[in-house]
């Protein structure tokens, strides 16, 4: 490694419990820090290998848990201590990337901070790290209890023996072995804690919180892992979709000093994969602070909404006794479907609560207007006949939980009808953002391709595609970004820029767009898929 870790002169803040190693991006960057969590034995010198990967996406800091490293020795390692400490030493939002022990943790916290931390990953981390009868994919009791004896006796010889452990297995395991010894701590350095924190190991149960992730997440495990077994990687996809779970051949515990580039570049694309996801809340804030303007600017929503209306008649709905508007907005649409649809009772279903407001006091239709995420519908399993969604695909976050839970609630054989947008909307403001910074500045759409394969894998059927562009015009690109704003449709992705944009951007934003003006017009592009698709029956 060219560039080793250096620890810092006062390398813990003054109001922060844990000592934070720093490490700048290799590049500009607007994405939150990287927050590293070491294992059990070790401190936050373990990461070196991967620092030139992580390095190359973001800022790096280092933790030292309680007791570890350059950290102070905490009053106790009870888990409600540690994530006390660990959430008070991190900055306003950050991902989490967390080893053995500081996999666990950084899961455990995760789940109860999901406002500060976007993203999780682990490294050859379990939900358990002691088996039970819930989760027998781990380390048996007693090959534990027996490690836990003898550390308490000879805490040097119990490290020497599981730093043995760390490598067993490994195609590499003399040279991990070598390596990892060098980061063995001194008889003197080793603490209380360090006791404690085994027992923390043992009792930890992060099932629950596992399944109630609502970050995206990438969970690495090792083939030949002596201390976390292969099949727990198994058990993960069924508990939580929103999880990605993969596996690096030939390594074992420490797959990170093993597989190096293997593990940098498998972090690094789910990194890239998952910025400028959308962030849910500005999603809702956004369209209801826009309810009021939205019906007088939506153009393109009007006629996207027509196109699809149009075709319930090519299809064979039966009987609808009930009927969901996903992503109502105002209830235009819904309106609509309830006069075509008059026996139906109508449910307009959106996740901001100010577009309802003003669909209940706009709309005379007899319907019932929810409030509710579309990745968790309020609904219950088999109660819908038809799902009728125009342009709301494009703001959940995660197709595979999405028709997850339209497949739920259809009825065998009901009907799925949506419109979304395309990876090319809008491609000429993408591209002269481009030249102006490397700022996420456009949302980013899933392709067909990707919607497709979520539809698929959720077990719908018959699924019909219909591919246009549209284009709209404006005389001035003012006039497009206000309509966007109106829409409520600007920017809600995570990593744009924070704060006012300024003048100097503006014009060069202008002088950027510029070449795309065509008979004295500004053009601006929608990509925009119909899908028609059915629950077996």
């Amino acid at each position: 490694m060219t560039d080793p870790m250096i620890p810092l002169s006062a390398p813990r803040e003054l109001d922060a419990p844990l000592a934070a190693h720093h490490f700048p991006a290799l590049v500009s960057t607007s994405a939150e820090p990287l927050v590293l969590l070491h294992g059990w034995g070790f401190d936050s010198r373990s990461w070196e290998p991967l620092l030139p990967w992580l390095r190359q996406y973001s800022d790096v800091i280092a933790l030292d848990l309680p007791g570890f490293g350059d950290s102070p020795a905490g009053a106790d390692f009870s888990l409600d201590s540690v994530l006390n400490a660990i959430d008070q030493s991190l900055p306003a939002q950050a991902t989490l990337v967390g080893w053995s022990l500081g996999g666990m943790l950084a899961v455990a916290l995760a789940a109860r901070r999901p406002e500060r931390i976007t993203r999780v990953i682990t490294l050859a981390s379990n939900l358990r790290f002691v088996a039970d009868a819930s989760w027998p994919e781990a380390m048996a009791p007693a090959t534990n209890e027996r490690f836990k004896r003898d550390f308490e006796r000879a805490p040097v010889k119990g490290l020497k023996r599981f730093l043995g452990l760390v490598a067993h297995g490994d195609q590499r395991e003399r040279e991990v072995r070598a390596a990892l010894a060098n980061l063995q701590p001194e008889p003197e350095q080793v603490r209380p804690q360090w006791g404690q924190a085994l027992t923390l190991l043992s009792d930890l149960d992060n099932a629950r919180a596992f399944e109630q992730l609502r970050q995206p997440g990438l969970h690495l495990y090792a083939e030949h892992d002596a201390l976390v077994p292969l099949a727990a990687a198994g058990q993960l996809p069924a508990l939580n979709q929103r999880q990605r779970v993969s596996v690096v051949a030939g390594a074992g515990h420490a797959m990170h000093w093993s597989e190096p580039e293997r593990v940098g570049e498998a972090v690094l694309h789910f990194l890239n994969l998952t910025t400028g996801q959308l962030d849910k809340r500005r999603v809702a804030h956004s369209f209801s602070r826009a309810a009021n303007s939205y019906d007088s600017v939506a153009r393109l929503q009007r006629a996207v909404g027509e196109t699809l209306l149009n075709q319930l008649g090519g299809q064979d709905l039966g009987v609808v006794e009930t009927l969901v508007d996903l992503g109502c907005g105002t209830g235009y649409f819904g309106e609509r479907l309830a006069h075509r649809l008059p026996d139906a009772q109508l449910i307009g279903l959106d996740i901001a609560e100010g577009m309802l407001r003003f669909a209940r006091q706009e709309r005379d239709i007899p319907a019932l207007w929810l409030c509710g995420d579309a990745e968790e519908l309020p609904l219950a399993d088999s109660s819908v006949d038809l799902v009728f969604s125009s342009l709301s695909v494009q703001w959940c976050e995660h197709l595979p939980s999405l028709f997850g839970e339209l497949q739920r609630v259809l009825k065998p054989g009901g009907r799925l009808l949506f419109s979304t947008l395309g990876p090319r909307t809008l491609w000429e403001l993408k591209s002269a953002w481009q030249r102006v910074d490397g700022y996420v500045h456009v949302n980013r759409f899933p392709p067909q391709r990707a919607v497709d394969e979520a539809l698929r894998q959720a077990g719908f059927q018959s699924t019909e595609w219909l591919r246009e562009e549209r284009v709209l015009r404006y005389e001035a690109l003012a006039d497009l970004t206000r309509e966007l704003k109106a829409l409520g449709a600007h920017n809600v992705n995570r990593g744009q820029p924070e704060g006012l944009t300024g003048r100097q951007k503006i014009q060069a934003l202008k002088a950027a767009y510029e070449p795309f003006r065509e008979d004295g017009l500004l053009p601006a592009s929608y990509e925009v898929y119909y899908a028609a698709a059915r629950k077996p029956h």
